[in-house]
């Protein structure tokens, strides 16, 4: 379905036969920002071609984008929110989609506001109007830190924005905060000209969402056609994020050489973000990037029933698997 050996000529010239990869697009979540960089490191290292496979990144428009990608063929290997995907696979049982290894432990789903407008807390949103863009995963996970926070939601005057114009409403004052990923609004505001001082990150990882974030999603008649090559994916994959962990400069060296007009200091601040915040955790330093803790996934299945009604009893089997995992993660050292 999607192998289709390719013939490098590199390798041709050096071994004097002709040698095959298998091409394995790959479905972002967003644009080639600076979390994007560790994937185009792994692909610049050699990582992929190291694991047989030649690896396109495709951008994409949010962090539910890449499910219906993946789930319908178009791409083997994606990156999209968890969340998401479990709703998704409860709505469309029996879809060929999972998850194999988690990237951001530590979600950065946050509301961002400024402070000049009255926003510094997660209640100070009752009264003023928030922006949020409909296909957005912080936005899908509001309501739980809504609930989580005992926000009164009629009080709340939700604006629906696109991704394009959502910061630059806020920088303008025509709303008062919005949902985002923390490293992408946060900087997108800075860039516009508003003063860090002004700017309120409210991570709802810090106010009681237990929730997973963003990882590598897989369609499953692929993965389990071709184990060893979904293996290796996933072992570039986090060579890529232990590079870009190292050496965050020359990370956006590999991400600014697909988008020359990006801001090369304002991404590494922002590829730096996601690092300190959602990718290096407590947990990823004692246990690995990559597995998770059955004891959160199950915190995290009973927050999103209070404000979605499962149509089958959820079961975290369906939603992520480690069998591409070596035990006990990749050491992110």
């Amino acid at each position: 379905m999607f192998i289709r050996p390719i013939l490098t000529a590199a390798a041709t010239l050096a071994a004097g036969a002709a040698a095959a990869q298998t091409e394995m697009p790959f479905a972002l979540d967003w644009k080639f920002e600076g979390p994007a960089a560790p994937y185009f490191v792994a692909i610049d290292e050699g990582y992929f071609a190291d694991a047989g496979l030649e690896v396109e990144i495709t951008a994409g428009q949010g962090s539910l984008d890449a499910i219906p990608k993946v789930a319908t063929g178009a791409f083997p290997v994606g990156f999209a929110d968890i969340n998401s995907l479990i709703k998704f696979l409860d709505q469309n049982p029996g879809a060929p989609v999972t998850a194999v290894m988690m990237v951001y432990d530590k979600p950065p789903f946050a509301v961002v506001g400024r402070k000049s407008q009255g926003v510094e807390a997660p209640k100070d949103l009752e009264g003023r109007v928030l922006g949020a863009p409909p296909p957005d995963g912080a936005w899908a996970q509001f309501p739980i830190f809504a609930a989580e926070n005992d926000l009164d939601m009629e009080a709340i005057t939700v604006e629906p924005v696109g991704f394009p114009t959502r910061e630059p409403m806020l920088a303008e004052g025509e709303v008062d905060a919005v949902t985002g990923f923390s490293f992408s609004s946060f900087l997108n505001l800075v860039r516009l000209g508003v003063p860090e001082d002004d700017i309120s990150t409210i991570l709802m990882a810090d106010h009681g969402v237990q929730l997973y974030g963003n990882a590598i999603i897989v369609n499953t008649d692929f993965a389990e056609e071709n184990p060893e090559l979904v293996s290796g994916f996933l072992s570039a994959v986090a060579q890529g994020w232990t590079d870009a962990i190292a050496d965050p400069a020359a990370a956006i060296e590999s991400l600014i050489e697909r988008n020359p007009a990006a801001d090369a200091e304002l991404e590494q601040r922002r590829l730096q973000l996601a690092i300190d915040a959602n990718v290096v955790t407590d947990w990823t330093r004692a246990n690995g990037m990559g597995v998770i803790d059955p004891a959160r996934m199950a915190e995290a299945l009973e927050q999103i029933k209070l404000t979605y009604e499962f149509q089958s009893p959820p079961q975290a089997a369906l939603y992520f698997t480690d069998d591409y995992l070596p035990e006990g993660g990749f050491p992110l050292e």
